[in-house]
């Protein structure tokens, strides 16, 4: 048996925490969310990807990101908000859970390749480096959801 964390215990423990856990329809709510804000978050950015990729041409790359980021940074934060709500309902079993630990630094992974692709000035659909950066984006993302759905089974 290990030991638990001050902390993590004093989470688990927050009158927030013990209604989310124990409601019979706020959970499951929380959950939705957090589905609806990955789905907003994953399908604008496979949008913005595709066509950093070389699809859709047509489209104004510049015109396109500026009407779609701003979409994925709402899901964004809609994903972390409802994440975090349902991290403080079983924080101790999560940060021993391999699946979340490996979904949080593809998180950051992410995070860290959209800060590099965007600080680079404006996006450029000829930059090798920026297709390299919109696969990996594509394929990161796609392990977050995975590693999202296997936390249950780990």
């Amino acid at each position: 048996m290990t030991t638990p964390i001050p902390i993590l215990d004093a989470l688990h423990q927050m009158p927030l925490a013990v209604w989310l856990r124990t409601s019979g329809w706020v959970y499951p709510a929380l959950e939705a969310v957090h589905i609806v804000a990955i789905a907003l978050v994953f399908g604008t950015l496979w949008i913005v990807d595709l066509r950093l990729l070389g699809a859709m041409r047509r489209i104004d790359l510049q015109l396109l990101a500026r009407h779609v980021i701003p979409w994925t940074l709402a899901g964004f934060a809609l994903a972390v908000c409802s994440g975090l709500l349902m991290f403080i309902t079983q924080a101790g079993d999560l940060v021993g859970n391999r699946a979340f630990v490996i979904k949080m630094c593809l998180l950051f992974a992410a995070g860290t390749n959209a800060a590099l692709l965007h600080s680079r000035g404006p996006l450029d659909d000829g930059d090798r480096l920026t297709h390299v950066q919109a696969i990996a984006s594509l394929l990161i993302w796609l392990a977050v959801i995975a590693c999202g759905r296997w936390i249950a089974y780990v």
